[in-house]
């Protein structure tokens, strides 16, 4: 099982923080189209993944235990 972080924007479309579900040998672009089925309203275009606390690409492959990150864009003064 992989943990999956949403943080500001995301986790209120959510509803939660964080989801547990199962990415194992998965991109981080099919996990975007997985997640963004469920939850159609969900921004993920234009969000930053993190894997492990590292930023990640859409090519990138998901590991058993992983811990994903959708992070929005940020502004302020």
């Amino acid at each position: 099982m992989n943990k999956i972080l949403f943080f500001a924007a995301l986790k209120e479309v959510i509803g939660e923080d964080s989801l547990e579900m199962d990415l194992n040998g998965k991109t981080v672009k099919e996990a975007k189209s997985i997640l963004q089925e469920e939850f159609p309203a969900l921004p993920l275009a234009v969000a930053m993944t993190a894997i492990n606390e590292e930023f990640a690409f859409d090519e990138d492959v998901i590991k058993k235990e992983d811990i994903i990150a959708f992070i929005p864009p940020v502004s302020g003064g």
